[in-house]
């Protein structure tokens, strides 16, 4: 049984879930080009508060559907050409914010672009893609509707060298992932899977869920590409060691505006809809601003730089010695500093399942039987979520919606 308020009510997936995310990629997941096939179909996904709900989405290359639409990546100075089938109950476009010079051929004409007509119809997109960074795409067509039911998605055009966000070597990274931010209003598709699409009213608009790149916290922290969620092969758990540098990709694909807030450190944004905050044409991001939260409007994309070394806790994370050689990454400043406070007895503690029986990051000390357990490196556990608390839930359970986490990994521990 759902206890629809209940705190405690989505723990139990929490924990079993959590025990995938050794696997977690570093990498985006998506979709190489420079050429794709997109089918337009409808699908199920499934909610972390037991629901199914239908959306529309794209399959990629005859693949399953997916929501939100399969990542699309390319380099910088592809021509890009996208082929769009149509098997929905209305013609179905795609515009690309940011992208100059989009020709289409085929289909029928539509408000904002050629449209592929319903039944099988197609149409072709054809652009270069001049400019490394950070897009979505969306559909043309009807898109109060379209986008509520799942037809969007992210468009990364990679530059040279490739660890790099954009050219100038002020935005390399070390690990790089999306957080695609979205909504639903379960009515809507509800109306449009009973064939009453034309009873939707957009001034009554209400969601109560929210996700990340297609999936409800807690189901961001398992791992991509699992078999009992194929409309949502995208997780969204973040990983680094002390020291580098994350490339946060986040996009508002819905119609509200949603405040990533992150957790460890500021990040450092970069770039805003593909194009870097710089002074002047190659000057690299020195107009970056520092940021707790990023503000995220819909149809918006930001880039941003995470780094986490401990540094200023006014403690040695590792537990060294004065002595003890310096780790990886480590803020030298506060090395061999004792830890601040003696902590109490076990038997006084209440433990979470991401406690490794000890503040130090890589150690692993005693535990009570059936206690912790989710942590298997040693690692840092921060939350990165919406900062509108309502999106911490899933319809009204708490905790999920717009949640994820990051984690600071050890030296040495592996990281895909």
């Amino acid at each position: 049984m759902i206890v629809r308020k209940g705190k405690m009510a989505a723990l139990p997936a929490l924990l079993l879930l959590l025990f995938a995310w050794t696997q977690a990629s570093a990498v985006v997941e998506g979709v190489t080009g420079p050429t794709f096939n997109l089918t337009a179909m409808p699908t199920y996904i499934s909610t972390a508060d037991g629901g199914s709900i239908l959306v529309w989405g794209f399959g990629a290359n005859g693949g399953w559907p997916q929501y939100p639409a399969p990542t699309l990546i390319v380099n910088q100075g592809d021509t890009v050409t996208v082929n769009v089938t149509n098997y929905l109950p209305e013609p179905v476009s795609i515009v690309f914010p940011g992208q100059e010079g989009v020709t289409a051929s085929g289909g029928v004409p539509g408000l904002l672009a050629q449209q592929a007509p319903i039944t099988g119809g197609t149409v072709s997109y054809t652009f270069t893609a001049n400019h490394a960074g950070t897009y979505l795409y969306q559909s043309g067509t009807n898109p109060q509707l379209q986008i509520e039911m799942g037809l969007v998605g992210a468009l990364i055009v990679r530059p040279s060298p490739v660890n790099r966000a954009y050219e100038h070597a002020d935005t390399t990274f070390d690990h790089e992932y999306l957080f695609l931010l979205t909504e639903i209003d379960p009515r809507i598709h509800q109306l449009v899977e009973y064939n009453l699409a034309a009873q939707v009213d957009n001034t009554d608009y209400h969601s109560v869920l929210w996700f990340i790149n297609g999936r409800a916290g807690p189901d961001t922290l398992a791992d991509a590409n699992i078999p009992w969620m194929p409309s949502q092969p995208y997780n969204a758990l973040a990983r680094a060691h002390p020291g580098e540098t994350v490339l946060l990709r986040v996009i508002g694909g819905g119609r509200e505006l949603h405040p990533f807030h992150v957790h460890g450190n500021n990040v450092t944004v970069i770039a805003r809809d593909g194009r870097v905050l710089e002074s002047a044409p190659g000057s690299g991001p020195d107009l970056g601003r520092s940021e707790y939260t990023i503000q995220t409007l819909p149809g918006a994309t930001y880039d941003a730089l995470f780094t986490w070394t401990g540094e200023k806790l006014g403690w040695d994370i590792y537990g060294h010695a004065p002595g003890d050689s310096l780790q990886p990454g480590e803020y030298a400043a506060d090395h061999g500093k004792p830890f601040p406070v003696i902590l109490p007895e076990l038997q006084s503690l209440t433990f979470g399942g991401f406690y490794s029986g000890s503040p130090f990051l890589g150690t692993l000390a005693g535990l009570p039987p059936g206690q912790g357990g989710l942590n298997l490196n040693g690692g840092l556990f921060f939350m990165w979520h919406s900062h509108t608390e309502k999106e911490l839930v899933n319809n009204d359970i708490f905790p999920g919606g717009m949640m994820t986490m990051v984690i600071i990994e050890p030296p040495g521990v592996p990281i895909p």
